[in-house]
């Protein structure tokens, strides 16, 4: 019998995007979920849990590279976008089943690193979806196929987390590899091969080179960066993006430590997970629904605070029956109070619900502050800095329980999270044409952000003398951040600047991003301390620039 080509019609289109979506969604339930209960079970601490989760995040925040590489090679036998899809799930597939002989926790490096090879492909996949998504759906069909992406993720999560922990109970953990695998080359053969991408009046692809990819990556960093920097409503969202969005803590590793550590076993973690995506899903529905009909910014303000209630109510509680440090687990450990089990559920429960209506107004307002005529670069830049918001946090709490306890490190999310709250007011557009996107205070922004990065490459040179960035998570996090978005600033200056050494400001910016992964790398206490230093030298520099550059109108730009 021979497949029908979903794009072909629209409920074909609507199943094809939900199906699609959902093979992003199972790798991270797999990972953030049952990979992360495997692990606790398996006696290793929180902190290496939380930099397993952080690096599964990073290529999202990244992901923006891919774009150029992606419009430029591209096959017109397979399809522009199909193609893609099918060589990243393909590959996405053997990355899984090849964990099968990488023993845990003896391998745990090599293990994470393959886990975050077959990220980078959920990464690649997603971009191609999306630029699917864009050229084959009818403007009419937009709405309703976002909702189903988003419940198609969902479905994954559920699939790739609880579905693998209520199977382990059966098979066994080794065997849900697989399980995986084939559940993402079901969707391959059954929905991706059957298509078949033809787009009436479409441009055809430049032709493949790196040079092409290269320039459209150019165009990337300059578009993104006059967007960021035009207005205080953009600017003040590049600040909220790098935020936290909300309390974070009962959705990342922290909250599966816990429930091990409470003596939940795996058919438990997986019910929690499961009623905790459902949660998420539908009151994300509710939450657009809310933003629309009392005010984007109102609601989302309401709902970060609600996010922080439930983590700061279950910190309290731990803190009265004195759970504090992370515990072994395993035959003869702790038993764990009924109250606090019951208030885990309680807390992580009502902390999806709120979760859900944060995502579903979230991403409209960064809509709302997004240039037209470059909407898919700037909102693109958005989202990467929020999935690089998730990684960093995952990666400091899980430090932090071990060095300050679980009341301590949850209070402290619980309050960070409120921080984006200050600056809503400030991410509100002057005017609804396209001059509302150009205030021409673009120079000045750029000139204090260099400056401001520039002062943390010094402040790092004090803190690692003094050891806070060992010593103290949050520290060793916020110059971790420092560092990339440094990186990320050089590469952005060598693309628009006109004059001086663009190779210079490449290499400083590679460099930086290098210190970003300074413990990964084992860096040398030498480029410790002269990296930052020549960062900061740089960046002084660019901060007495004139940037004239950035003196253009929105339409010059766009």
């Amino acid at each position: 019998m021979r497949l029908p080509n979903l794009l072909a019609t629209r409920r074909g289109r609507l199943a094809a995007f939900f199906c699609l979506y959902m093979t992003e969604g199972m790798p991270l339930g797999f990972a953030a979920t049952a990979v992360a209960t495997q692990l606790r079970r398996l006696g290793v601490g929180p902190a290496e849990i939380g930099a397993f989760v952080a690096s599964f995040y990073l290529p999202w925040a990244f992901k923006w590279a891919f774009g150029p590489f992606i419009d430029t090679f591209a096959s017109e036998r397979l399809g522009r976008r199909r193609g893609w899809v099918l060589g990243t799930q393909v590959m996405m597939a053997l990355t899984l089943v090849s964990l099968i002989f990488v023993p845990l926790p003896a391998q745990l490096p090599l293990f994470t690193a393959i886990l975050l090879v077959h990220n980078t492909f959920g990464a690649m996949q997603d971009v191609a979806i999306d630029s699917m998504a864009c050229n084959v759906l009818p403007e009419d069909e937009r709405g309703t196929a976002n909702g189903l992406m988003f419940a198609g993720a969902y479905t994954g999560q559920a699939i790739g987390g609880s579905g693998v922990l209520f199977l382990s109970g059966i098979t066994g953990f080794g065997p849900s590899y697989l399980v995986v695998a084939a559940a993402i080359l079901l969707v391959t053969a059954l929905v991706v091969l059957p298509m078949k991408e033809a787009v009436v009046g479409e441009a055809r692809p430049k032709a493949g080179s790196l040079r092409a990819a290269g320039a459209e990556m150019r165009d990337f960093a300059v578009q993104s960066f006059r967007a960021f920097l035009g207005t205080r409503a953009a600017f003040s969202g590049l600040l909220y993006a790098l935020l936290p969005a909300g309390a974070m803590c009962l959705g990342l590793a922290l909250q599966t430590n816990l429930s091990v550590e409470l003596g939940l076993n795996d058919n438990q973690v997986a019910l929690m997970q499961l009623w905790s995506t459902l949660l998420s899903a539908a009151f994300c529905v509710a939450g657009g629904w809310l933003s629309d009909r009392f005010g984007r910014r109102r609601m989302l303000a309401l709902f970060l605070a609600l996010m922080s209630i439930p983590v700061a109510l279950l910190a309290l509680q731990m803190q009265s029956v004195g759970w504090i440090m992370p515990r072994a687990v395993g035959p003869g450990s702790a038993v764990a109070p009924a109250a606090l089990i019951a208030g885990l559920w309680i807390a992580t429960l009502s902390y999806n619900a709120f979760q859900g209506l944060m995502y579903g107004s979230n991403t409209a307002v960064f809509m709302d502050i997004t240039r037209p005529a470059v909407a898919a670069t700037q909102f693109t830049a958005y989202m990467a800095l929020c999935n690089l918001a998730i990684s960093y946090s995952a990666a400091w709490q899980g430090a932090a329980v071990e060095a300050w306890g679980y009341p301590v490190t949850m209070g402290i999310d619980a309050a960070f999270g409120l921080l984006g709250i200050a600056l809503l007011p400030l991410m509100k557009r002057s005017g609804k044409t396209d001059d509302a996107f150009d205030d021409g205070r673009a120079a000045g922004r750029a000139r204090m952000l260099a400056g401001v990065l520039a002062l943390g490459c010094i402040g790092w040179l004090a803190a690692h003398a003094a050891g806070l960035d060992k010593n103290a998570a949050i520290a060793g996090t916020a110059f971790t951040l420092i560092f990339v978005a440094s990186g990320l600033f050089l590469l952005a200056g060598a693309a628009l600047l006109r004059g001086g050494r663009p190779w210079a400001r490449i290499v400083m910016a590679l460099l930086l991003l290098a210190m970003g992964l300074r413990q990964q790398l084992g860096l040398p206490e030498p480029l410790l301390l002269a990296l930052p230093a020549m960062g900061a030298a740089m960046l002084a520099r660019l901060a007495m620039r004139r940037w004239d550059e950035l003196a253009v109108t929105t339409a010059a730009a766009a």
